[in-house]
């Protein structure tokens, strides 16, 4: 089992009463001092627990049916081996000899608080030290393989994506030019993927965004690899780019200069940044629809599902089209 695309509970979490989370956090030996704050997750809850005496901890209440035992176990791993190279990663802390639990129906996991902002991306330098740590960290990623937790690839995060959406999502109005531009894009994109040649997949961070990267003294925390699986390296890479290409490829010259301080990229790679960010729009509205009978994904996005939004998203899908036809992003000295 990989991801679940269950309709049947219509909250998952209701069972995360105030009592009920303060219990499972004192379960492993801790004692709260009764606060408890909210942070920002939808896929799972997430909350920082004030502890008696010392600093808060965060507990992750993760999503049922979501992800196996085993998976969620292949993914605290992989964070073990990462703190184990010295490498600035948040591992679930190890509480009463294991760092997955299970409390009523959740399974549950417990970590360090880390202070930190978001880090300045138009600042070289700072790519620079993320192209050196995301470097060491795919050193680590490729010298196993995740046996449990699936691959990103074109059927998993875009043909999978839009067979759910046409199914489940699309409103009548918009089902015909939605599906035949989707279809067309994924037949591009899957040329493009076969064009860069094969690729070979480690383990990666797998959504390693500004929101998942803390910052302090000049030097990051990674956060969050609930979403880490088996993928070409460049999906670490693409999303720290921003701008024109001008500024995307000085962007990227920076980061792979500190990659290849501890790590080989392969420049063929780059040919797939396009097809990642065209995978990750349609996932993202696949994720949308999948998720909609939870309560706080109506709250959170309640623009989601109209004719006016399913429009938006096709006219920046002809956009991200256009993209895919344009040069890839490229490295001139390398």
């Amino acid at each position: 089992m990989t991801e679940d695309n269950s309709m049947t509970k219509e909250n998952p979490f209701e069972a995360l009463t105030p009592d009920f989370i303060l219990d499972a956090v004192e379960s492993r030996g801790l004692y709260s001092d009764g606060r408890a704050i909210a942070l920002n997750s939808y896929e799972n809850r997430v909350l920082q627990i004030g502890i008696e005496d010392t600093n808060p901890v965060i507990a992750k209440f993760y999503r049922p049916n979501r992800w196996t035992q085993e998976q969620i176990l292949e993914e605290h791993r992989f964070c073990f081996e990462l703190v184990e190279q010295e490498l600035p990663v948040v591992a679930p802390m190890v509480t009463n000899g294991e760092s997955l639990f299970k409390y009523g129906d959740y399974y549950c996991a417990l970590f360090e608080r880390k202070g930190g902002h978001a880090p300045e991306l138009d600042n070289l330098d700072n790519l620079f030290t993320l192209g050196r740590f995301l470097g060491r960290i795919h050193r680590v990623g490729q010298a196993k393989t995740y046996q449990q937790r699936p691959s990103l690839t074109p059927q998993t995060y875009g043909h999978d994506s839009i067979d759910y959406i046409i199914e489940h999502a699309l409103p009548a109005e918009v089902k015909m030019p939605y599906e035949s531009l989707a279809r067309d894009i994924m037949k591009l994109v899957d040329e493009l993927w076969q064009r860069a040649g094969q690729q070979k997949s480690i383990r990666v961070h797998g959504d390693c965004h500004v929101g998942n990267i803390l910052w302090r003294d000049d030097n990051p925390h990674f956060v969050d690899l609930d979403d880490s699986r088996m993928a070409p390296a460049v999906q670490d890479i693409w999303m720290l780019l921003s701008g024109e290409r001008d500024q995307q490829q000085q962007q990227l010259m920076e980061i792979i200069e500190g990659y290849q301080e501890f790590c080989d990229f392969n420049v063929a790679e780059l040919q797939l940044v396009e097809c990642l960010r065209t995978l990750r729009m349609i996932y993202h509205s696949a994720w949308l629809a999948r998720r909609w009978h939870d309560p706080a994904f109506k709250f959170a996005f309640p623009y989601f599902g109209s004719v006016q939004y399913w429009q938006e998203q096709i006219l920046d899908l002809r956009v991200q089209f256009a993209e895919l036809q344009e040069a890839p992003v490229s490295l001139p000295h390398y």
